[in-house]
């Protein structure tokens, strides 16, 4: 079996970018930080900074490419967004239309790239304080969820939060709560813990996208804010295209986790 998990984020790039690594990148090199994509034109580029910055605790930027390019420079080496994510989603005016394992044929040289922090990067330390992560466990995609927690307008960009959850012990949830406060740059602390129907989820095993996932008995769900909700903007807002990762399937940098605390 391959040991994704200590492999350098260089090398699972290279085995993604030979479409050997196709899905979810939960566990992949520990330790470094993991990002959701979003591909725009520059038209839209603005704004989408605005929402970006108007809704920090679902979209937390680590990085922005000039117009033009696909080369995420501040957070990896030699790397290439349009090949380096195990697999992408093109949405045409708001419509989903397809899945494809590289982006190329959709690149055009007025877009520019944005690298949003993702969840799957607070779990090494997580693991580390011997919280389970259930997907991980159970071997597929973390579950995540519209909500009704509207995001705060810019531009043409407006929609619902999308949140991933994770299930813990009560104990467990205290502890997580304070192991991911000072990563804001990878959505801080939780949103919400507990009942699902306060953030308008009606039925916890059905996600809107990844896996359902076991609660056991003595359980309660965890939220964090997604870097899935462009992907539920996109849907309500409609630019002419946008381009991100699949849900779970992410980009890895070469920056560390530890440089993302604010502690």
């Amino acid at each position: 079996m391959t040991n994704y998990e200590e492999m350098s984020p260089a090398k699972v790039r290279e085995l993604i970018r030979e479409q050997t690594i196709t899905g979810p990148t939960a566990g992949m090199s520990k330790g470094f930080a993991q990002a959701n994509l979003v591909i725009l034109k520059k038209e839209h580029a603005y704004d989408f900074l605005l929402f970006c910055q108007r809704n920090p605790k679902s979209c937390p930027l680590l990085d922005v490419t000039e117009v033009g390019s696909f080369k995420p420079n501040k957070i990896a080496t030699n790397a290439n967004i349009l090949t380096d994510v195990p697999k992408y989603r093109i949405y045409k005016d708001g419509v989903f239309t397809e899945e494809v394992l590289d982006a190329s044929d959709y690149w055009d040289e007025d877009m520019v790239c944005f690298l949003i922090g993702c969840s799957f990067t607070f779990e090494t330390p997580l693991l580390a304080a011997d919280i389970p992560i259930r997907h991980i466990e159970e071997k597929c995609n973390v579950p995540m969820y519209k909500t009704s927690i509207a995001c705060e307008k810019a531009g043409v960009f407006e929609g619902p939060m999308v949140v991933s959850m994770r299930p813990m012990t009560y104990e467990n949830a205290i502890r997580a709560v304070q192991i991911t406060t000072p990563l804001p740059a990878v959505h801080g602390a939780p949103i919400h813990i507990g009942d699902p129907s306060q953030i308008g989820i009606q039925d916890i095993d059905k996600p809107d996208f990844g896996d359902s996932v076991t609660i056991k008995d003595g359980e309660i769900p965890v939220f964090w804010p997604c870097g899935v909700t462009p992907q539920a903007v996109a849907m309500q807002s409609k630019p002419s295209i946008m381009i991100t990762h699949a849900p779970g399937c992410m980009f890895i940098g070469d920056i560390k986790d530890t440089t993302l605390s604010i502690f």
